[in-house]
């Protein structure tokens, strides 16, 4: 009840719950974005060639370091992990994008 003794309703039940989303994660994909455009440019990763198959083998390369016992990438100095996941969202916005 709210201060004049009424009781609130919202009609949230079939929204997407972005409460749900660890944004910690969300920001190790940031990390690695970032260091993407400095390095080849804002947005550029959305216009390679072969895009599918070069966006898995990275995926890969980054998970088998992982595998291996290697945690932090050498050259950008983020985690493996981190770089699986932009990956990851790089294949899914191929997916739903036709690339």
């Amino acid at each position: 009840m709210n201060s004049i003794g009424l009781t609130s309703a919202k009609f949230d039940k079939d929204k997407l719950r972005w409460d749900l989303l660890p944004l910690e994660v969300i920001e190790e994909c940031v990390k690695i974005l970032t260091f993407g455009a400095s390095k080849y440019g804002e947005n550029k990763w959305q216009h390679l060639d072969n895009y599918n198959d070069r966006y898995f083998a990275a995926l890969m390369r980054h998970l088998v370091a992982y595998r291996k016992g290697e945690k932090v990438d050498s050259e950008s100095g983020q985690l493996h992990l981190s770089h699986a996941l932009t990956n990851i969202v790089f294949l899914l916005y191929g997916e739903i994008n036709n690339k």
